[in-house]
């Protein structure tokens, strides 16, 4: 008898649990992505990558070629609630840069690069985390420094992500591992950063996982993962939230976030809640309503949402307040 009532009470606790994951998804799933910068970015063959100066004035994103062989860090500011057009960052346009991040002073910026750690040299290393300064808001940006050991290795690192209390959030990349892409941390204690620890299996998997976004408080991280069961296509956005009892098991965005192409390199505006995040989603029509134009058909071509990366945002306010 008692174990009848306990298997009853195991019962609603699961319908309870599965019950409350499909409202939260539900409620999220109202909110649909819309194009951002699209008309100043359209001049660009892919954008990728974003982040938002603390102030809101200053955008920085990535910029590439068709093949994505020439990357370049690009910045945009905000004058008379006006973006300006994109400048490439003072720092960027020789090598291989992609990924920025603003620390949260706004003075000193992470982004990865595969330059030589001399100038001297032409030979590229692999790619590293690097960061430039600022004495002001204003102020030009200093020279890249390479964030070095124990961060940077002689595997990949990428997309860096810090969170208040200094603990950097990055991704490795280790051919030698089964788990090529993984999210790891590096605690900052004592004034130095402690050899990275990989996220646990909560996070990480036997697959691909990278492009995380940590929050300020580190309540919660959103990354990207490739060809999980639960995803909708190439690459989806996952959240994981940091609990009393560890990061809790990754739930996909959903079908009104994530799309059947690749959606990657997330970015949240905490003060407003908006996600931001990249996509190469494709709008065009294989089939047409009536014979194209060729005006028409090249308008068709050069649609922000026809498969090239895109710069896309979305409300997830709904979703941190659950």
């Amino acid at each position: 008898m008692a174990f009848s009532i306990l298997l009853q009470i195991l019962y609603m606790k699961f319908i309870y649990a599965i019950g409350i994951s499909l409202i939260s998804l539900f409620s999220f799933s109202q909110e649909t992505p819309e194009l951002f910068l699209a008309e100043l970015t359209k001049q660009f063959p892919n954008v990728r990558d974003f982040t938002l100066s603390p102030n809101g004035k200053e955008i920085l994103f990535t910029a590439q070629s068709v093949m994505g062989n020439l990357s370049a860090i690009v910045s945009v500011k905000k004058e008379n609630n006006i973006w300006s057009q994109p400048e490439i960052a003072s720092f960027s346009g020789m090598h291989f840069d992609l990924e920025p991040y603003f620390a949260s002073n706004g003075l000193t910026l992470y982004f990865v690069s595969s330059r030589p750690l001399d100038q001297s040299q032409i030979q590229q290393k692999d790619f590293d985390i690097w960061f430039v300064e600022r004495a002001t808001l204003d102020a030009a940006w200093s020279e890249p420094k390479n964030i070095g050991s124990p961060i940077n290795t002689e595997d990949g690192e990428f997309y860096p992500s810090i969170a208040n209390n200094g603990d950097f959030y990055f991704t490795r990349d280790n051919p030698d591992l089964k788990t090529k892409d993984d999210i790891y941390k590096s605690v900052y204690e004592n004034n130095r950063y402690q050899k990275p620890k990989k996220l646990p299996m909560s996070i990480n998997t036997e697959g691909y996982e990278y492009n995380a976004f940590i929050a300020p408080d580190a309540s919660y991280i959103i990354f990207g993962s490739y060809n999980r069961k639960d995803g909708f296509g190439s690459g989806d956005l996952y959240i994981s939230f940091q609990t009393e009892d560890g990061w809790t098991p990754a739930e996909n965005l959903g079908a009104n976030i994530n799309s059947n192409k690749m959606d990657y390199c997330p970015f949240v505006d905490t003060k407003t809640n908006t996600l931001y995040f990249t996509s190469k989603r494709d709008h065009t029509k294989v089939q047409q309503e009536k014979t194209l134009t060729t005006e028409e058909f090249i308008s068709e071509l050069h649609k922000a949402d026809n498969g090239s990366s895109r710069l896309y945002q979305v409300s997830i306010d709904a979703l941190l307040k659950q």
